[in-house]
C-alpha cells in the first residue's frame, strides 16, 4: 500500500493485515489499472490528477470537493457515510497542514460511532431475548407433549424433533452472541468459533427441513394417501437431522479454501451454500401446503367432512408458520437508507430471525387448538 498520503485511519496496521489486507490490495491494483487505461482529461482549466490514496481510487477531479462512499474494508466503517478529498483551485489535491502530506478525510466513516454501538448492544439483547423465550417455551413444549401421551402420534413426533432443532439453533447462537460480543481474542481461538459457526449453520438449516418434513408429512398424509397406518418417519430423520450436514460441511470446506475471513458468519457470496437449501425447502414446503389448501377446500365443498376440516387446522398451523421463517429472507433486498429507517429495519430483522423458536411453540403448542 503506497505510503504517499495519510489517511485518517483508527484501524491499527495489524487489524489491517489480517482482515482486510486482500480487499485494499486487489481494490490497489484495479485502480493502478484504471490510472493507466482511462483516457486523459479532455476538459480545459486545471485539475488534480488520477490517485491511489492508500484506500480508495480518485479519478481525475476539478477544483472542489470530490466524494465517495466510505470502503468496506473494516467492521467499524460505515458504507452509507461519505468520504471527501479537497482538490485545491491550483489543480493540487490538499495536504494536511500537520504533516504536509496529501489527506482524505475519512473521519465520517466512523463518525457516530456510540450512537452504532447502543444500536448494535440493542439488537444483541434483542437477539438473546428472543433465544432464551425461544429456549423456554421449546422446553415447555417439549415436555406437554411427552407427559401427556394422549398427544403421542407421528405428527407431534416432528414437532419435538423440529423443536428440539430449534432449541440447538438458540443454543449454539447464545454461545455465539455471547463469546463474541465480550471475547477479545477472537483471532486466537478462531477454530473454536469456527467450529460453532458451522454448528450455527447446521442447526438453522435442520430448522427448515424439518419444517418441510412437517409439510411432506401432511402432504403425504392428505394428498398421496397411500400408506396404511402409520408412516415410516427414518425418511424424514434423515432429511431433518442428516441432509443439513450436506451444506454445513461443504460451507466449512469453501470457507477453508477460498475465503480469507476468520469469521465465518461474515457476509459472503459462500452463504448461498446454506441459504440455497433454505429457499429450497421454503418454497417446496410452500407449494406442498397450497396444494394441501386446495384438495381440502374442494373437499369441504363437495362432502362438508368433519375430517377435512379437522385436517384444515392442522395444516393452516405449518401454512402460517412458512412466510414467518421465510420473511426475513424475503426483506433481505429490501433494506432502506438512513440511520432511523435502518435501525428500525435491524430491529424487525431481528424479531423475525430470534424470536422463531417462540413462534413455533406458540403456534403449534400453546396456541394450537388441535
Amino acid at each position: 500500500m503506497p505510503m504517499e498520503e495519510v489517511t485518517d485511519n483508527p484501524v491499527s496496521f495489524t487489524a489491517v493485515m489480517k482482515v482486510s489486507r486482500v480487499q485494499i490490495l486487489t481494490a490497489q491494483f484495479e485502480c493502478y489499472l484504471k490510472i493507466l487505461h482511462d483516457p486523459p482529461r479532455t476538459e480545459q482549466g486545471p485539475y488534480c490528477n488520477r490517485t491511489w490514496d492508500g484506500w480508495l481510487c480518485w479519478g481525475d477531479s476539478p477544483p472542489g470537493i470530490a466524494i465517495q462512499d466510505c470502503p468496506i474494508y473494516f467492521d467499524d466503517f460505515d458504507p452509507a457515510e461519505k468520504v471527501t478529498k479537497v482538490c485545491n483551485e491550483d489543480g493540487q489535491w490538499f495536504r494536511h497542514p500537520e504533516s504536509n502530506r496529501l489527506w482524505s478525510n475519512y473521519t465520517l466513516c466512523t463518525a457516530y460511532t456510540q450512537e452504532k454501538l447502543v444500536v448494535a448492544l440493542t439488537m444483541y439483547y434483542v437477539a438473546v431475548l428472543g433465544h432464551v423465550l425461544s429456549l423456554v417455551s421449546l422446553l415447555i413444549s417439549i415436555f406437554i407433549f411427552s407427559y401427556f401421551k394422549c398427544l403421542s402420534c407421528q405428527r407431534i413426533s416432528l414437532h419435538k424433533n423440529m423443536f428440539l432443532s430449534f432449541i440447538f439453533n438458540s443454543i449454539f447462537t447464545i454461545i455465539w452472541l455471547t463469546n463474541v460480543t465480550y471475547n477479545k481474542q477472537m483471532d486466537s481461538n478462531y477454530i473454536f468459533f469456527n467450529i460453532l459457526a458451522s454448528l450455527m449453520h447446521y442447526a438453522s438449516c435442520s430448522t427448515y427441513f424439518w419444517m418441510l418434513c412437517e409439510g411432506i408429512y401432511l402432504h403425504t398424509l392428505i394428498i398421496v394417501a397411500v400408506f396404511v397406518g402409520e408412516q415410516q418417519l427414518t425418511w424424514y430423520y434423515l432429511l431433518g437431522w442428516g441432509f443439513p450436514i450436506i451444506p454445513a460441511a461443504i460451507h466449512a470446506g469453501a470457507r477453508m479454501k477460498y475465503d480469507h475471513n476468520i469469521c465465518w458468519v461474515s457476509n459472503s457470496n459462500l452463504h448461498y451454500i446454506i441459504h440455497g437449501p433454505i429457499h429450497v425447502a421454503l418454497v417446496v414446503n410452500l407449494f406442498f401446503l397450497l396444494n394441501i389448501v386446495r384438495v381440502l377446500i374442494t373437499k369441504l365443498k363437495v362432502t362438508h367432512r368433519t375430517e377435512s376440516s379437522a385436517y384444515m387446522k392442522a395444516v393452516r398451523a405449518t401454512l402460517i408458520l412458512v412466510p414467518l421463517m421465510g420473511a426475513h429472507f424475503i426483506l433481505v433486498p429490501l433494506e432502506p437508507e438512513g440511520r432511523l429507517p435502518l435501525a428500525v429495519y435491524e430491529f424487525f430483522m431481528n424479531i423475525l430471525m430470534h424470536f422463531q423458536g417462540f413462534l413455533v411453540a406458540i403456534i403449534l403448542c400453546f396456541g394450537n387448538g388441535e
